[in-house]
């Protein structure tokens, strides 16, 4: 399994990667109002991953706790190719609640970088906030996760 476990993450950082370019670009696509909406929705999901048993399993089905990763990322990603724009914020919000708590505190080397640039989407989102105090308690609450 040591053997394996490299190879398996190395599929997975790659797999983020990819999805998370498609997430980059959908985000910055979207109208200013919708961002403000996605911004709250995302910060609601980290939220409620965050008070989960497992908060990078967030998503998940119970019978698939045990799997390397959770599915949240890939129902997230679905619901954010969908053509309905409430499906598509709702996806987004989800793939980056779990992505920020499966990269968090990973262990593995190759999983920063993908780490790094989901918080710095999310730093973006914060700033779209027009209220200074909604914006400081964005990161706190994160922090606190």
């Amino acid at each position: 399994m040591q053997i394996l476990t490299p190879f398996l993450v190395m599929m997975r950082a790659r797999q983020l990667g990819r999805q998370f370019r498609d997430i980059e670009r959908s985000v910055r696509a979207l109208p200013k109002r919708n961002r403000e909406r996605l911004s709250t929705l995302t910060l609601r999901e980290i939220g409620q991953a965050s008070r989960s048993d497992f908060p990078h399993l967030y998503g998940t089905a119970p019978e698939a706790r045990y799997l390397p990763w959770g599915q949240g990322t890939e129902a997230g990603y679905e619901r954010a190719c969908s053509n309905n724009a409430e499906v598509a914020l709702r996806g987004i919000a989800l793939w980056l609640a779990v992505a920020y708590h499966e990269t968090k505190n990973s262990p593995h080397a190759s999983l920063q970088p993908q780490h790094r640039q989901l918080m710095q989407l999310l730093r973006e989102l914060k700033e779209v906030h027009s209220n200074g105090n909604t914006v400081e308690s964005w990161m706190h609450d994160t922090a606190a996760a």
